[in-house]
């Protein structure tokens, strides 16, 4: 009788463990609703409010005014955050202060989308004192790209599609009527947009569909151990089919190497459909290596999907068009070309 009742005890003890366990892993999984179905923000109108904002670092004095008259321009109503150019630091104030702005503009169902004005360092810091529902209450466009990659993938963790894009400097710098303000302000106001570019000599032909995430290399490698806000953990890219995409600045090539072969490790690069290489902007050829592509063709090349080479997407701001993470996309890479076409 001893004997069974410590049986009993023991299979008890065990099935509260495993009952533990799959409470903790469902903590830090996505909602099926956030897993499967990505939100896209309403297309904007004319007299919409568009909140400008600094989550990462300091921008020059002048950038938040410039990209309000932009804006303007456009037609929309833009409303400057309080703390824009505070300074902190090498941060645009204290995580308090840039936590305050941004859950302003989310949380205002009056502001229809959120333009940052720089990148720079600072964003993943906000994290965890932010929640899905500040993301996902009221759905509108984040726009930017850099260290702003860490609301992307707050974002699309959250269920709602960001915009990968030219921020706060170069929609002041460069005006209105800019080509690639253009292409912005175009999907802000809800054109899905067609991409053609040139064939690369090192792409790999063949044809894509999945949905569209990505953004700065070192930023989304940096969150990857953050189950609840890394786009490309486990539990939230399972089920789905993804094209993935990455550009960065200032970084080596065994920086960059060792970048990508911590999502090969991963088991991310095993798990997309399509694979979009941005430019690698401010870095020196190295080890034998002609350039960035050659030595990560080397590892990308060998999954038998497509890839394509100097997208653009990247640092350079004549050479970031729009990226809509979390949008449907079909990535058809040919010898004579490569067209990605975003869908709802």
């Amino acid at each position: 009788m001893k004997r069974i009742f410590l049986v009993t005890i023991l299979i008890l003890l065990a099935t509260m463990s495993v009952i533990a366990s799959a409470q903790d892993r469902h903590r830090h999984r996505v909602p099926n609703s956030h897993r499967d179905k990505m939100v896209m923000p309403a297309a904007l109108k004319r007299g919409d409010k568009v909140a400008i904002v600094s989550p990462a670092s300091t921008p020059a004095d002048d950038n938040p005014e410039k990209a309000a008259a932009t804006l303007r321009a456009w037609g929309f109503e833009p409303v400057i955050g309080p703390h824009t150019l505070s300074k902190c630091h090498m941060y645009a104030g204290t995580v308090q202060e840039r936590c305050a702005d941004l859950r302003w503009a989310f949380n205002d169902p009056e502001i229809k989308a959120i333009v940052c004005t720089r990148g720079g360092y600072g964003s993943a810091m906000l994290l965890d004192s932010l929640t899905r529902k500040d993301f996902n209450q009221h759905p509108k466009w984040v726009v930017g790209y850099s260290d702003i990659t860490a609301l992307h993938s707050a974002l699309v963790c959250s269920g709602v599609m960001s915009l990968h894009a030219n921020m706060g400097g170069a929609l002041g710098s460069r005006g209105p009527e800019d080509p690639l303000n253009q292409m912005l302000r175009s999907v802000l106001m809800g054109t899905l947009p067609t991409y053609e570019v040139p064939a690369h000599r090192l792409n790999v032909t063949g044809k894509a569909s999945g949905i569209v995430i990505g953004g700065n290399m070192a930023v989304f490698t940096n969150i990857g151990g953050s189950r609840k806000w890394d786009f490309l953990d486990r539990d939230n890219i399972r089920g789905k089919d993804i094209i993935l995409f990455f550009e960065d600045v200032s970084e080596s090539m065994p920086r960059v190497n060792s970048m990508l072969q911590a999502l090969r490790l991963k088991g991310v690069l095993e798990r997309v459909k399509g694979i979009i290489v941005g430019r690698f902007t401010e870095y020196e050829p190295q080890s034998g290596y002609y350039d960035m592509y050659e030595m990560l063709s080397e590892t990308l090349n060998g999954y038998g999907i497509p890839v394509c080479y100097d997208f653009p997407v990247s640092h350079d701001e004549n050479w970031n068009y729009p990226m809509i993470e979390g949008c449907p996309a079909l990535l058809d890479v040919t010898p004579e070309g490569v067209t990605l076409t975003f869908a709802k």
